[in-house]
């Protein structure tokens, strides 16, 4: 497992900026989001970020999208896709669907189910991945919604992403991750505590989440850039 840093940490900083601060940090990529710093429809820009990213001897885990499955209209993925490819990267975060999963009716589901393969099949003809956000107010934000979901499309081409609930105990995310791990393809953090607070419980969140590729910080403590260092040096410390 790498470690690596969520653009988004730092929306007010230029690409730049992040991409010296990450190599400084001793980080081995960037997932950049579409909303701000590699938007998908500015090749010349993704151009410079790639460029940039290969200079300091960074790679780019995945592209975080704001696509959401469901709501967003399959025509626009191929966009999200090109994007992607010009960062260097084939796995995409994206979003499913626009409430809670336990508000879904049978029939909702279903439609869910078959966009979800649709956008699955989409990525599986450019040879990319896409992965769930497992987020509360969407349908994954459950482990077993998230599960049944994957089984359901049973595409190499979906996964998804993993990260601990703030308003679960550790016993409850460490039960997630034990039944996401078979699924996930990267892990993230979406927490403004020092990496520190967590380490006993992030010890057994990576133990059962060993086969992810990359560990991803996103957002520091006081959302400052000079924080990441520190924070790195944790996150490296654990997943060694």
């Amino acid at each position: 497992m790498k470690a690596g840093l969520v653009s988004v940490s730092f929306r007010s900083n230029t690409p730049f900026e992040i991409i010296g601060a990450a190599a400084r940090s001793g980080l081995s990529a960037i997932e950049w989001g579409s909303d701000v710093h590699a938007p998908c429809g500015n090749s010349e820009k993704l151009k410079e970020i790639a460029l940039l990213q290969k200079n300091a001897g960074l790679e780019c885990s995945s592209y975080g999208t704001y696509f959401r499955i469901g709501v967003t209209p399959i025509g626009e993925l191929p966009l999200y896709l090109t994007a992607a490819e010009i960062l260097g990267t084939g796995v995409l975060r994206v979003w499913c669907g626009d409430k809670p999963s336990s508000e879904y009716g049978y029939d909702e589901r279903m439609k869910i189910f078959e966009a979800a393969r649709c956008a699955a099949e989409t990525a599986k003809a450019a040879g990319m991945t896409l992965c769930t956000e497992f987020h509360h107010h969407t349908f994954t934000d459950e482990a077993l919604a998230v599960k049944e979901l994957l089984e359901a499309v049973d595409l190499p081409s979906l996964k998804t992403y993993w990260q601990p609930n703030q308003y679960r105990t550790a016993e409850e995310n460490l039960l997630t991750a034990q039944i996401l791990a078979p699924f996930t393809e990267n892990v993230h953090r979406e927490n403004r505590f020092p990496l520190s607070h967590d380490k006993a419980y992030w010890n057994k969140y990576f133990s059962e989440l060993k086969a992810a590729h990359f560990a991803l910080l996103e957002f520091m403590p006081d959302d400052n850039i000079e924080s990441l260092a520190a924070e790195s040096e944790a996150l490296r410390e654990l997943i060694r």
